[in-house]
């Protein structure tokens, strides 16, 4: 499955935001520096690769960039007007080079490194599933007013979920989409609360609407499953809790139905643009966008893809939608001046590199406006695994760690929620600490209705509680070895951003 890593914005995040901006031209009317020529046409005799083409979001110049796609032995899959973002497949082994030359083209690039076949998640090791002798077990334990497996879910009670369900469980006028894997929306304890008409099907970059197009092709594909019930699990008398259970949540399908489950930047292109137009307020991210762990903009593939999900992402914010993803789980300081790939590109062969994470970003969560997630476990410390960063981190959750032991039936440190299959398991990593922002962030959108993303982030940050750096080295996984270093204050830090996000306080 794919991993994924990190980002920032906001009044830490302006450098980053400035420079990118500048340095990708997102501004509108920005022309392409390309020279006005029409590519040759060309026979298509290389391997079938996905491509995205960003042009102005000008009716006229993208029929003209059409044509000239035509030209140069691509087809178009979707032409996304409103963004200026188009979709193409080509055989063309220099399909990227000529399109860049065509008038009216700002940046174009393959999406993949490996042939079309025919027709990358945060989360940290396996999922333990809960047997149904566990959960019996488990039930036994629960108090009156609690959920059957409540219990266990130790995390609900770290941020004062528990307690503000009764105050304020959220709106139905508020949904979070679930980008992801897929969301089986038969389980017990996500269909009360499931919004098909919110729903689609974006594998390849063109959504499916039809019903049920939106649910994992098998079990193996159960990250979504996991992430929609952690956000609004009914409080129903079945299994588990979400942080906001009177919320909707909707599924949005973007991995590869293969065991690869990659998540192509033509995918999450469809999705953020089907979030914004079907008037979904908040979407959860708990993947990078591959092949790239980072993209770096001095290569126009890798620009072109920054360039084309950066559109979509700031479509939905413009649209009232505000984007909440995961920092990742490679323990790395996204602030330090460089970090080691080796893991790009993830669908052919990977190669070791070095970059830069201020030039070289992680999409979709350094990009302008989302909120970027760290993850913590019982103890209320950094997970061992989360990535962090001074300037990267904005706010914090609950995301498991195995080396912090909860006081619960179980003793498991990591999220129990749901499955497909009516199944429920354990898992940990910062794909569930996300889940956990983006609820608290739904409940906030439930209380102020007409609060923009950009007050919603504010929102977050100023109900978190800090628990400023740790005065002893930071050692997650008990060796002896120091694993990271805090940097920042009690108000902000590396570790946990403006703080732990907290529902309580958020309803209140």
């Amino acid at each position: 499955m794919a991993h994924l890593r990190s980002r920032r914005r906001l009044a830490l995040a302006v450098p980053v935001v400035l420079s990118l901006t500048a340095s990708l031209g997102f501004l509108p009317g920005v022309a392409s520096a390309a020279p006005h020529t029409a590519p040759a046409a060309t026979t298509a005799d290389g391997p079938n690769l996905s491509y995205v083409v960003n042009t102005k979001p000008d009716h006229r110049t993208i029929e003209s960039v059409k044509k000239a796609i035509g030209a140069a032995g691509g087809s178009v899959v979707i032409a996304y007007e409103q963004i200026g973002v188009i979709v193409v497949h080509s055989a063309n082994p220099d399909f990227g080079r000529q399109i860049r030359t065509a008038r009216g083209v700002q940046s174009a690039g393959a999406t993949r490194t490996s042939p079309l076949a025919p027709a990358a998640t945060t989360d940290e090791g396996a999922a333990q599933v809960l047997s149904a002798a566990e959960a019996a077990r488990v039930a036994k334990t629960a108090d009156v007013g609690e959920e059957p497996l409540e219990a266990d879910q130790w995390d609900l009670r770290a941020i004062g979920a528990d307690k503000a369900a009764a105050i304020n469980p959220g709106s139905k006028k508020v949904t979070v989409a679930v980008i992801d894997v897929g969301v089986d929306d038969t389980h017990p304890d996500i269909a009360p609360n499931f919004s098909p008409s919110q729903s689609a099907n974006c594998v390849g970059g063109k959504p499916d609407t039809s019903f049920g197009a939106w649910r994992p092709v098998d079990a193996d594909h159960y990250h979504g499953t996991h992430v929609a019930g952690e956000i609004a699990a009914a409080r129903n008398g079945i299994g588990v809790a979400g942080v906001a259970p009177g919320v909707k949540v909707s599924g949005i399908t973007v991995a590869e139905p293969d065991s690869t489950q990659l998540f192509f930047p033509e995918s999450v292109v469809c999705a953020f643009v089907f979030a914004a137009d079907h008037g979904v307020e908040i979407t959860n991210n708990s993947y990078y966008v591959d092949p790239w762990l980072y993209n770096c903009l001095d290569d126009p593939d890798q620009k072109a893809i920054v360039d084309a999900v950066n559109r979509a992402q700031l479509y939905a914010q413009k649209k009232g939608t505000l984007n909440v993803a995961a920092a990742g789980n490679s323990n790395d300081d996204l602030d330090a001046d460089a970090l080691t790939d080796a893991s790009s590109p993830d669908d052919s062969t990977p190669t070791t590199r070095t970059v830069d994470p201020h030039k070289c970003f992680d999409i979709p969560t350094q990009l302008p406006g989302v909120v970027t997630v760290s993850s913590t476990g019982v103890k209320g410390a950094k997970s061992y695994f989360s990535s962090y960063g001074k300037g990267v981190i904005d706010v914090a959750a609950p995301g498991g760690d195995r080396y912090q032991i909860p006081d619960t039936p179980s003793q498991n440190g990591r999220i129990l929620s749901t499955m497909p299959n009516n199944q429920y398991a354990y898992l940990q990593g910062t794909s569930m600490a996300t889940p956990h922002v983006a609820g608290v962030a739904a409940l906030l959108k439930s209380k102020y209705p007409w609060a923009t993303p950009a007050q919603l982030q504010l929102l977050l940050k100023a109900q978190a509680d800090n628990p400023g750096c740790p005065t002893d080295p930071y050692d997650g996984n008990g060796d002896g070895v120091v694993d990271a270093t805090c940097v920042g204050g009690k108000r902000v830090n590396g570790f946990y951003g403006f703080g732990i996000v907290n529902a309580l306080r958020a309803v209140k």
